[in-house]
């Protein structure tokens, strides 16, 4: 499965660890939504889409199945962020 497209929609509230949501399509078929790009401790990392449970927790809508994948999914949306943002920054 080959990621063919991922756009990105900065936030622009610099004080919140929230920095990002992306879009990403697979394969020009397949499409995933409300990805989100957060600072955490230990730097940037990708959230899958999620949905808050009546138990007030939240759970994954759509994952990775694999580290394989989740890693492949990862590296192309904070590629495509770090692009966004040196292209604002220009």
């Amino acid at each position: 499965m080959e990621v063919t497209e991922v756009k990105v929609f900065p936030v622009r509230n610099e004080d919140e660890r929230l920095k990002a949501f992306a879009t990403v399509t697979f394969d020009e078929c397949f499409i995933i939504r409300d990805l989100k790009i957060i600072n955490g401790i230990d730097g940037l990392f990708v959230a899958m889409p999620s949905k808050k449970r009546k138990d007030g927790r939240y759970k994954d809508i759509a994952h990775p199945l694999n580290n394989e994948t989740r890693e492949h999914i990862e590296l192309a949306v904070l590629d495509a962020y770090n692009d966004e943002m040196t292209e604002i920054t220009v």
